[in-house]
């Protein structure tokens, strides 16, 4: 007897390999009926026989292709019509998409054993992709996901790769991407005196100038690198001069994982990370020195080949390790269009290897690690954006538009949320404009119009997100305060909306509710019932605002001046320049003051007794410093820290730095004493405050959650504790996270009021 029924898969099932899987599964149980992508995933109309529909139904989800996210299955027996075959529809579009979208993925094995096969039609072809691999969220330009829709629409298919196309067995079959070098796009070299066409000359091209010390601008899959010989310091040091990248490290791509394995440490937890489908650039502890890649700073961002075109580099010889940078100015977002780059470039690149296939949109590198509690993503880009992190319970569309500093956007659409890629810090010009760009990419793709928005945003009065977002004409808004978003996070990517816990939020900067700036808080509650403040950090004055995050020795005049008996910091071993004298001044006189709880102006005030005088290059990075130089010295008493009436004081943990910095102990002890003093202090804070509010969950969340001596030392404290430590997993811990958080809690308010 014939049995029927309708079938809705959503989740990341475009662009995957999903209809020619469901059509092979269809052919494999002798079973009729169609297969079609639309705006909400893929539907299918399957008849046969009742126990063949059963093991269909059940091998969607078991056999799915790796590539693919399946959020749900719906099943719904209906009448069967007829049908005496299997089909691929063509895709419809009935009303607003709600689809996941797929990252890009990197290039399959199968594809590589052809582009290394001689006699291949698609050998050493740098766009060689199937259904398994290849661009995807970079290609996009609507949805549903085919080819018309992509960045592939000027490349007709011809006989050879049409026939795959079409053909079930073929594993292009459907690959919106597919081409070979008789119908697709091309390579080519670009110097200053010519142009070398060819897809072989232009990689051999680039190849030789790699090797000579040149920097090349590499077109990729969401936007351009500068490439040079890592192991070339002059190469190095040009690349950062002309970049006007003073100190910030480089991250650097290698041919295999054994040469990864020379550079590294790598556990198998960091091993499994590099080589996983998002091929992040993943930081581990450096084994060898390389000049001008990562001053003052003992790890590595490395990275795997992920594109047809960097395995062709590699294996055309090119040095085997290389630094693989965003293309750009120091703190501009990546170029990733080919006029606007060479324009941009000039004067930094030497050369520029093209790629004719446009981009889409700018996708940078993600940035991941394998951290204390888990893996942690530290940029979300190219590999996790845009998938959905979490499905939050609300029809509306809410658009949650993140901080100033390090921005993501999200989008949730019919609750599917969707997190963009990294943007930038928002103060650059091109940055914001990108910021603009990707709010109205994905509110179109999805088709939503700003009319119908919920908004999401920081609760601080000048942040230009914040300001944008109020300027979205018709939209109901939401100011949601920073450290609270942070926290609501985590909770998100678990959907645990009625989940009480401890929250704890330590970063830089963030707009408090009484106006101060916040940074070392404590919270109780959930994302249902709202979040009470119920500990901090003691306060400190911060002299001049913002200026004090680029200025250790002007965030620490602020801390420092509540401690009694303190040396003459301008002298041996501190020789505090005279910014801490003027900064001291602005404190005494209580003018252009701005009090703080802010953990991460703590770190700043240690980095500076420690020796961090001069200004910071990039944003965290005194902080940083600390924490590597702590990793050179063994284990030391922690400095006091106590928390005491829903406070933690830092008075006597600067008093005891200060002391032994004068009396000459090594800077590396003290640096380790300061961290572990700072991860007793939180472990205290977190005991009390868990038995005080009977909650045995403590979330994590911010900027100086980055920071992995302080995970790993709160973890040993932690050892044989009932506290559950709940951090980051699908979105950065740093401000790259927030929107998240912002669209949670920003759900919840208004459904209390729309119930």
């Amino acid at each position: 007897m014939t049995s029927a029924c309708d079938i809705r898969v959503r989740g990341v099932v475009q662009g995957v390999g999903f209809r020619p899987f469901v059509f092979r599964l269809a052919h494999a149980n002798t079973l009729a009926g169609w297969v079609g992508n639309d705006g909400d995933g893929v539907e299918i109309h399957i008849e046969g026989t009742a126990p063949a529909l059963d093991v269909f139904v059940r091998s969607l989800a078991a056999r799915s292709p790796a590539a693919a996210s399946i959020e749900a299955i719906e099943v719904q027996d209906v009448e069967p019509t007829g049908l005496k075959d299997f089909t691929i529809r063509d895709s419809r579009l009935r009303a607003r998409p709600s689809v996941g979208i797929s990252p890009d993925l990197p290039v399959c094995v199968a594809c590589l054993e052809e582009l290394f096969e001689p006699g291949n039609r698609r050998y050493h072809y740098p766009y060689i992709n199937c259904t398994n691999c290849g661009p995807r969220y970079s290609v996009i330009l609507s949805l549903p996901y085919d080819r018309a829709n992509t960045t592939m629409r000027d490349w007709p298919l011809d006989a050879f790769c049409g026939a795959q196309y079409i053909d079930p067995a073929d594993r292009r079959f459907h690959a919106q991407p597919v081409a070979c070098p008789d119908c697709g796009p091309h390579y080519f070299l670009r110097t200053a005196d010519e142009i070398v066409s060819g897809d072989d000359a232009s990689i051999s091209g680039t190849v030789d100038l790699l090797k000579a010390g040149a920097i090349v601008a590499v077109k990729g899959l969401g936007g351009y690198h500068l490439a040079c010989d890592a192991r070339n310091a002059t190469a190095v040091k040009s690349l950062r001069d002309r970049k006007f990248r003073k100190e910030k490290p480089f991250a650097l791509m290698v041919g295999t994982l054994e040469i990864a394995r020379a550079l590294v440490e790598l556990s198998a937890e960091t091993e499994s990370l590099m080589a996983s489908s998002a091929r992040p650039i993943v930081l581990a502890s450096a084994k060898v020195p390389l000049a001008g890649v990562s001053p003052g700073n003992d790890d590595l961002g490395v990275m795997l080949p992920y594109t047809p075109l960097h395995h062709l580099l590699f294996a055309g010889g090119a040095p085997e390790v290389l630094v693989l940078t965003s293309a750009n100015r120091s703190s501009e977002p990546i170029a990733y269009q080919d006029q606007p780059a060479e324009e941009r470039l000039a004067g930094i690149a030497d050369a520029f290897l093209i790629g004719e296939r446009p981009i889409a949109r700018r996708v940078d590198d993600s940035i991941a690690r394998a951290g204390a509690f888990g893996p942690v993503i530290l940029r979300r880009g190219r590999g996790y954006a845009p998938s959905a992190v979490t499905t939050i319970p609300i029809a509306n569309p809410i658009l949650a538009t993140g901080a100033d500093l390090k921005n993501a956007v999200t989008l949730v659409v019919n609750g599917q949320a969707l997190v963009s890629q990294h943007i930038g810090d928002l103060d650059q010009y091109d940055a914001f404009q990108a910021f603009r760009e990707t709010i109205d990419d994905l509110t179109s793709m999805y088709q939503v119009r700003p009319e119908e928005l919920i908004v999401a945003y920081d609760a601080h009065p000048e942040y230009l997100s914040s300001t944008h977002a109020l300027s979205m004409s018709g939209a109901r808004s939401y100011p949601i305060q920073h450290h609270r978003a942070h926290v609501a996070s985590v909770l998100a990517e678990r959907a645990a909306w009625d989940q009480r816990v401890l929250g704890v939020s330590f970063d830089g900067t963030g707009y408090g509710d009484d106006g101060s700036i916040w940074g070392g808080e404590f919270f109780v509650g959930s994302i249902l019932e709202g979040f009470a403040r119920v500990g901090h950090l003691r306060q400190a004055a911060l002299a001049g605002g913002d200026g004090a995050a680029r200025h250790p020795v002007q965030a620490a005049a602020g801390f420092l001046r509540q401690l009694d008996g303190l040396p003459d910091l301008e002298a041996e071993p501190f020789h505090f320049p005279e910014r801490y004298r003027e900064s001291l001044q602005l404190v005494r006189k209580d003018v252009r003051i701005f009090p703080t709880t802010s953990v991460g102006r703590l770190f700043d005030a240690a980095a500076a007794l420690l020796g961090f005088t001069r200004e910071v290059t990039f944003e965290g990075q005194a902080a940083m410093w600390v924490e590597h130089l702590a990793r050179s010295a063994g284990f030391a008493e922690p400095y006091e820290f106590p928390f005491d009436d829903g406070e933690l004081d830092f008075r006597p943990l600067l008093q005891a730095l200060a002391v032994d910095r004068r009396t000459g102990r090594d800077p590396g002890e003290c640096a380790r004493a300061f961290q572990r003093g700072i991860a007793t202090g939180l472990f205290d804070a977190i005991t009390v405050l868990c038995q005080t509010y009977a909650t045995d969950i403590a979330v994590l969340s911010g900027g100086v959650f980055q920071n992995e001596l302080l995970l790993h030392d709160l973890k040993s404290l932690l050892a044989g504790s009932r506290v559950d430590i709940w951090t980051n997993r699908s979105v950065p811990p740093n401000d790259g996270g927030i929107s998240l958080g912002q669209a949670a809690l920003a759900t919840f308010d208004y459904l209390k009021h729309h119930a």
